[in-house]
């Protein structure tokens, strides 16, 4: 009972209403004659109680005209809104969920809604925090006064790019990674109001699932080439760290349209162990090639030796150009030669 109490309580909204709103230009055209008729009917109020002609009459048009003309038609000006081409306004009557207006354009709604928008009540610098940009020391004194006004919420695609961060991998290396996530708002209701902040939530929830990918993968492996690692299987890791962050951001109302890796690399107190690991182990590969190549250039100097019988050795001296040869193949330095002037045997 009381997990069904608890579920009621925390409505979440799903579905947006669509508002249908009137043309804003008929109604600003209007409301402007109006509020001169009402000017009209004020000074023709007047002049009718200045000369005692009819003075409930005058009475009764100066009341009229100075109520819409100082309450009735500014009242109505408040209805009017403007949008741009990927933007809404997310709209509450006295606190309750009235309709979403999309749609570029000149629109009238009722005066009294209230536009909704809890980015916008973030500062600055918040907003600079969330990406990462440190102001300077003197904007750093005005940037926590300033707010934004526009209450409008953006449908277009945007990026956030969030700082690195130091994460261990599957081995227990710790690592410096960082991504980038693009994406947008699809449901403006559940942006708004299912979410304390839907900019702050995302980039929360997209610490948390790079935290979760990271630690199922090393950041890489030395011998076995079919296993995946975050250096080799970026393509693989991004496709999984995008559908985490959907799956976490889905009650948002934002789409994750994709993830990438931007940084990666060994922590600094492990980097240099990290590099002479890669380096010893870049050698071996060299010298195994190396030794390889010189096995099957000794193999074959042999067999062409005895198949045009140019010289015949014996398993001794077979032996000891095997080591010569070897030698001079697999040395870091270029052989000197010594010539023999004396009999072989």
């Amino acid at each position: 009972m009381s997990e069904m109490a608890a579920s009621n309580n925390r409505q979440l909204y799903d579905q947006e209403i669509i508002l249908k709103a009137k043309n804003g230009i008929l109604i600003l055209v209007l409301n402007i004659l109006l509020m001169l008729g009402a000017l009209a009917l004020f000074i023709w109020g007047i002049l009718l109680v200045k000369e005692g002609v009819d003075t409930v009459r005058g009475v009764i048009s100066i009341v009229a005209g100075s109520i819409y003309f100082f309450i009735v038609g500014p009242v109505i000006f408040f209805g009017l809104k403007v949008l741009k081409p990927n933007e809404a306004l997310v709209l509450t009557l006295f606190g309750k969920y009235y309709g979403t207006l999309k749609g570029e354009g000149f629109f009238f709604v009722n005066p009294f809604v209230v536009a909704v928008n809890p980015a916008a009540e973030m500062t600055s610098s918040e907003i600079l925090s969330l990406k990462h940009v440190t102001p300077s020391a003197k904007e750093a004194k005005q940037l926590p006064n300033l707010r934004l006004p526009n209450k409008k919420i953006s449908l277009k695609v945007m990026t956030l790019n969030n700082d690195k961060q130091k994460i261990n991998d599957q081995l227990g290396n710790p690592i410096i990674i960082s991504i980038v996530v693009i994406w947008r708002v699809v449901n403006t209701v559940k942006a708004v109001f299912n979410v304390d902040n839907y900019i702050e939530y995302l980039s929360i929830q997209c610490d948390s699932a790079l935290r979760n990918i990271v630690r199922l993968y090393p950041y890489d492996t030395s011998g076995n080439d079919n296993e995946k690692t975050l250096r080799s299987s970026s393509q693989e890791v991004a496709e999984m760290l995008k559908e985490e962050i959907q799956s976490k951001v889905e009650i948002a109302g934002l789409e994750i349209l994709e993830a990438r890796i931007t940084h990666l690399a060994y922590a600094p107190e492990i980097a240099a162990a990290m590099l002479q690991r890669q380096q010893a182990s870049a050698i071996i590969d060299a010298r195994q090639m190396i030794v390889e190549g010189a096995v099957s250039i000794v193999e074959m100097a042999l067999a062409k030796l005895s198949e045009n019988e140019i010289v015949q050795l014996d398993e001794e001296r077979k032996a000891a150009m095997v080591s010569n040869l070897l030698v001079v193949l697999c040395g870091n330095r270029d052989a000197q030669p010594v010539i023999n002037s004396g009999s072989l045997y």
